[in-house]
């Protein structure tokens, strides 16, 4: 990893920009596929299963006995495990489901609002090398303590066709309704138009790669909701001298093997053992099934140098990770003053793969820079507000002129109107 000591948060910026692919690019290939499946349906989802994955499909839905009998697939142990992880997913969630209270803002006035959950949510779960069922509880548990009706799951095939019996196991334990055998660019743009098989849903959520998030920009552009950029993962780590060299490196390595474009940055601060840490890195490296992987997403990371907690909390605020580590001393400090972060993971015996499977917490998570203006996923996020106002004969004639007042200056005359006629109704 590329050692850089930080001087200016405008250099430093470039200096450890996130990968990316050309986006003109990607935005033609989505293009291109968007406008197949819009066409041809189940017939462009096809062809492009095949052409990305191999497969041939005969029916994209996942049949009832197919999920049943993943059930018998799964590992007990890991079944437990997935047990204890939804019940803390819906603990730390279910703490979310707060009901507005009814405000009187004038008297006679009266304001409230109800949330309610999105009918029709579509969930990507990426496939491939590393099926992410742990995804499937991330945001199908909310979505159905949110109340969605309708949950539309879409994941890539194995190369025998099937769907991976841990991501069907937790799809059924998490209430999902409906799974099919689609991924990529494809799928995103199966649930934004609707097929023969895939149903139209209003909001799509779930993590993918860089096809994956140019996708859901074009459901955006579309008119179907998203629930935020996300792109491929990344972490970035903050370690002094309290930082224990091992525990870095595995945490640095847990984030590298996600993939080619992910991006790990260790930031250093009074006195980490770097040389520690690298050597733990290359030892834990060797073992890793992911190898090859992480050593490429090594590549493309860094070491930045900072001198005192302030050039910290500015390389932190600037870059936005997704995931921040803050193995230090004084972690509640830099918590505490932190503004622009996904999860943050506090101690040395805070791992982020804690968050990214049990801990409670979603570890859907903006990406790139966006949690400068986005968060993570939450039960509100399957959810959309509607507001009331009720207004008594009092509650007109004492905010009555306000509104009249400001109507007449906007030179819109009909809302003045509006309020008059009644005020004259009351006045007879």
């Amino acid at each position: 990893m590329e050692k850089i000591i930080y001087t200016k948060a405008a250099e430093l910026e470039a200096l450890i920009a996130r990968p990316s692919m050309d986006r003109e690019s990607l935005d033609k290939i989505v293009r291109i596929i968007f406008d197949e499946v819009f066409r041809k349906g189940d017939a462009a989802i096809n062809k492009y299963t095949y052409f990305y994955d191999g497969v041939t499909m005969s029916d994209l839905r996942v049949s009832q006995e197919e999920i049943d009998a993943s059930e018998q697939l799964v590992d007990e142990t890991l079944k437990a495990a997935m047990a204890i992880a939804k019940e803390n997913i819906e603990k730390f969630h279910g703490a979310q489901l707060l009901q507005g209270s009814k405000v009187e803002t004038t008297s006679g006035v009266t304001c409230w609002e109800k949330s309610v959950g999105i009918e029709k949510v579509g969930l990507y779960i990426p496939g491939g090398s590393a099926p992410l069922f742990s995804s499937v509880l991330m945001l199908a548990v909310p979505a159905r303590l949110a109340g969605c009706r309708e949950i539309v799951l879409c994941t890539p095939p194995q190369k025998d066709g099937l769907i991976n019996p841990a991501i069907l196991y937790a799809a059924k334990l998490a209430g999902v309704t409906k799974v099919f055998k689609a991924g990529g660019i494809q799928a995103i743009a199966g649930m934004t138009y609707g097929t023969e098989s895939i149903p139209k849903v209003y909001k799509i959520f779930g993590p993918g790669n860089q096809y994956v998030t140019a996708a859901k920009m074009a459901a955006f552009s579309e008119g179907v909701a998203i629930d935020m950029p996300a792109g491929p993962s990344e972490v970035m780590m903050v370690a002094d001298d309290s930082a224990i060299p091992s525990f870095v490196a595995a945490d640095l390595l847990s984030q590298a093997e996600h993939g080619e474009d992910s991006q790990v940055i260790l930031v250093s601060i009074a006195g980490a053992k770097l040389t520690e840490i690298e050597e733990e890195l290359q030892k834990q490296l060797q073992s890793l099934p992911r190898k090859e992987i992480a050593q490429k997403a090594l590549e493309k990371s860094r070491i930045v140098i900072a001198q005192n907690e302030q050039e910290v909390l500015t390389i932190i605020n600037m870059y936005a990770p997704e995931h921040l580590i803050l193995s230090v001393g004084n972690s509640d400090y830099l918590a505490q003053n932190v503004v622009n972060a996904g999860s943050v993971f506090i101690g040395n015996f805070t791992p982020e793969s804690a968050g990214d499977y049990a801990s409670g917490t979603n570890h859907t998570l903006p990406t790139n820079g966006f949690a400068k203006s986005y968060g993570g996923i939450s039960v509100e996020s399957f959810t959309k507000k509607i507001f009331f106002q009720e207004i008594t004969r009092d509650g007109i004639q004492n905010l009555g002129k306000v509104i009249e007042v400001m109507a007449e200056n906007e030179q819109l005359i009909g809302h003045k109107r509006g309020v008059s006629i009644r005020l004259e109704y009351l006045q007879r």
